[in-house]
């Protein structure tokens, strides 16, 4: 074919290459067309697959955590049963001479209410006990908020010296030593009984 002359033939040749070539190259479009279709569909799948899996998932995180959490209620009252009978001699150990031991205390007045575990007392004295399975810093803070409000929500203890304490099956030394500062007795166990953990030093802390 001469570019400078084409003729009629010539300019028909190069229509239909040009055609074939635009036919060929939309076959192609469409064949990408359709792999990037699958390939989405594939991805659609894969991205609910993950979501299936992501719920499984949470459901089992929960119900971990809630299985965790009646755990860790139960060691707390595995403790609680493990503190309750020792009461008594712990304090008298440390010149506190105990006449009563309340479990599950629980007042409301006011709009304010408090749970304590154990409440030692005799005439004079008023020792609110908190138990737990891992103690933590925040235990401790959630316990001298409750000491705060024995003498208002508990009016018989009123008139007496209130003074705190904490126990649990794990106790780190960092919540010890906080506890400790704070002014609360520290009950933890040593060999095969509980004791007090606090040295000769320790002056508590009477609200």
């Amino acid at each position: 074919m001469s570019i400078a002359n084409p003729t009629l033939d010539d300019i028909w040749k190069l229509f239909q290459e040009t055609d074939k070539r635009w036919q060929e190259t939309d076959k192609r479009w469409q064949e990408t067309d359709k792999r990037w279709q699958e390939t989405d569909k594939r991805f659609q799948q894969m991205r609910e697959e993950t979501e299936k899996q992501d719920k499984k998932l949470t459901e089992k995180i929960e119900k971990v955590s809630t299985d965790l959490g009646r755990l860790g209620n139960r060691l707390g009252e595995f403790i609680e049963e493990m503190v309750y009978p020792a009461a008594v001699r712990l304090f008298q150990e440390r010149g506190i001479d105990i006449h009563e031991v309340y479990r599950n205390v629980s007042a409301k007045r006011n709009g304010e209410g408090i749970e304590i575990d154990l409440l030692v007392v005799n005439n004079n004295d008023v020792v609110a006990i908190e138990c737990k399975s891992n103690l933590s810093i925040d235990d401790v803070n959630d316990h001298l908020a409750r000491l705060e409000k024995i003498k208002r929500l508990l009016p018989a203890q009123a008139t007496k010296n209130v003074m705190g304490a904490v126990t649990g099956m794990l106790i780190p030394d960092n919540v010890a030593q906080y506890a400790y500062k704070k002014g609360l007795f520290i009950i933890g166990q040593t060999g095969e009984q509980l004791v007090i953990r606090n040295d000769e030093k320790f002056k508590a802390k009477i609200w």
